[in-house]
């Protein structure tokens, strides 16, 4: 297995939370049945967050009760609190996350808070999971660029890092939410939090909104990173991040592992399949 890369798909949360027509539950739910077919050893699944804040996933619970359930596949959600956590532990959530950004006025924007209140806000949550068996995942925002700030400091990105694995999550996923991320300002980035972690315990979450992503990939497989995020069809963005669409394609991931004589036991019609659904979801609305 030291040949393999984990593809961590995000469609039906990081993808579909931007889209402003609301996606049926049942639409989302047939989605999400289809991409546990694909290989997925995860599908982050939906947000335990605010309706206010993230309308399209204020069904969260349905979907989760309602997907059929592949046994090699974990669904995760993110739990913002410790109320959207007690919501995804009611229906059998696999594992969470918490996000917080490298940028003080992301952060504000995101999540109503500084970086260093967001930090201890996660405490309760990530404790609490952990006593009930839940893995968690920590998630960085905008580690290369902010849309309000500019250029991050790759030193701020080590730092959070360091304290959300220190605080017990399994792994970070670094993302470059604006996709300005440069292959040279990744690997400042890198080499800052592989001073503090091990590559085991970070993962790259790329938009590639300027087309960086796949080179920020290799960067990231050049030093050791085996886990990368991506959405079907490059379904997603963020809607705290002005023009910030356009997740990396996982079909184009997949491509260029296989490429690179990675496994990565995904099928690749499937996620062709998937992928022209996720497509139809963003133009119409609907999955048929």
């Amino acid at each position: 297995m030291n040949n393999f890369i984990n593809i961590f798909e995000m469609s039906p949360r990081d993808g579909l939370q931007n889209e402003k027509n609301f996606i049926a539950t049942n639409d989302k739910i047939k989605f999400i049945n289809k991409l546990s077919l694909c290989g997925f050893r995860k599908i982050e699944t939906s947000s335990f967050v605010s309706a206010r804040w993230v309308p399209q996933l204020a069904d969260a619970s349905e979907v989760f009760m309602g997907i059929k359930r592949n046994e090699n596949v974990k669904y995760t959600a993110l739990t913002p609190n410790e109320i959207g956590l007690d919501n995804a532990l009611k229906v059998n959530v696999d594992e969470i996350a918490v996000f917080a950004a490298a940028s003080e006025t992301f952060s504000i924007k995101n999540i109503n808070c500084d970086i260093e209140s967001s930090i201890l806000r996660f405490e309760p949550v990530i404790n609490k999971a952990l006593k009930n068996k839940i893995p968690v995942r920590g998630y960085i925002s905008c580690v290369a660029h902010c849309p309000y700030e500019g250029n991050v400091d790759p030193k701020i990105v080590s730092q959070i890092a360091e304290k959300l694995v220190n605080m017990g999550c399994y792994e970070v996923s670094l993302g470059d939410t604006t996709g300005k991320g440069s292959p040279d300002h990744t690997l400042k980035i890198l080499e800052e939090c592989l001073n503090v972690l091990t590559p085991d315990k970070l993962a790259g979450h790329f938009h590639d909104t300027f087309k960086n992503a796949l080179k920020n990939i290799e960067v990231c497989i050049d030093n050791g990173i085996k886990t990368f995020d991506s959405s079907v069809g490059g379904l997603g963005g963020c809607p705290y991040s002005p023009g910030a669409e356009g997740n990396v394609d996982t079909e184009k991931v997949n491509q260029l592992l296989l490429l690179k004589g990675y496994q990565t036991n995904l099928d690749i019609q499937k996620i062709n399949e998937c992928s022209k659904i996720a497509l139809k979801l963003k133009k119409d609305g609907t999955y048929d």
